[in-house]
């Protein structure tokens, strides 16, 4: 009886929960051949695909009826003009003439105006010196100045290339304060505690940091030169792309007058290119590129 008990009484083993079972998801399939080369073309093709909407758009708007057919012909028979303008030699001599303009006005801007702005940005004396006179200039309108600049200086060049400078000055001035005055603080001390003398310190540290901000300013001072500048030339010019816009105009060549336009358009996307690729070059030690 005694080993009955003992027997009924004596503690069974703890068994162990059986540990859980993890799914391993599998891993997913490599996209193929075909998928890699479609995505790379989808990748390609997606930035052109408003601009082939708006293109058939208007090839076919004026085609069925939206719009007169006289003052908007279809964008074919504008690109046949814009090529005739291109073998004729027409449009060669206007567009040298406003990138000349555009070119000439343009540099000067921004060897004046970049200096001019670090010096504001990083010495208190010379913002306060010249903060009020430019905030007076840089709220006037450039075009609203063109008949000033006729009158002092001409109809000729001169005058057409000073609005250029004072169109992009402010731009790139306002730009390359903001960018000088942005720069990282800590980056400043940590340079003048290894001892760099200011022109090094200007060099390696201020100027870099400051670049992507003055190339904003460079980059609308770009869009400005060319606006500007064709507007004076519908005034008083005898060549240049705005020339060539109101005297189409004025002698009822409409396809002419569209492809003068296509040609502003041409000129503003090759001279952002040109300076997307130039800051991509200076900004190389950012990490975003």
């Amino acid at each position: 009886m005694s080993s009955t008990s003992a027997t009924l009484t004596k503690p069974r083993p703890a068994t162990l929960p059986e540990p859980a079972v993890t799914a391993v998801p599998a891993p997913a399939p490599e996209p193929g051949l075909g998928h890699r080369i479609g995505a790379s073309a989808w990748h390609l093709a997606r930035p052109a695909v408003a601009i082939v909407a708006f293109l058939a758009l208007w090839e076919t708007a004026p085609r069925i009826g939206l719009v007169d057919e006289v003052f908007l012909p279809p964008f074919t028979t504008v690109l046949g003009a814009f090529f005739d303008l291109v073998g004729n030699g027409r449009l060669v001599d206007h567009l040298a003439a406003s990138l000349s303009r555009a070119l000439v006005g343009f540099a000067v801007a921004v060897a004046i105006a970049v200096p001019l702005g670090v010096a504001i940005g990083w010495y208190k004396p010379v913002a306060d010196l010249l903060n009020p006179i430019l905030e007076v200039f840089r709220n006037t309108a450039a075009l609203a100045l063109l008949p000033v600049f006729i009158l002092i200086l001409g109809i000729g060049e001169t005058s057409k290339v000073a609005l250029v400078i004072y169109a992009c000055t402010f731009p790139i001035l306002l730009n390359t304060i903001s960018g000088v005055r942005t720069v990282d603080p800590l980056l400043v001390k940590s340079a003048r505690s290894l001892g760099l003398p200011a022109h090094r310190l200007f060099q390696k540290v201020v100027l870099p940091a400051a670049v992507p901000t003055i190339f904003t300013g460079i980059r609308m001072a770009a869009a400005s030169s060319i606006l500007v500048l064709i507007a004076a030339e519908m005034v008083g010019a005898k060549a240049g792309l705005g020339y060539l816009i109101t005297a189409s105009q004025l002698n009822f060549q409409i396809p002419d007058m569209y492809a003068g336009i296509i040609a502003i358009s041409l000129v503003g996307l090759v001279f952002n290119g040109i300076l997307v690729t130039i800051e991509g070059r200076l900004s190389r030690w950012r990490s975003d590129r």
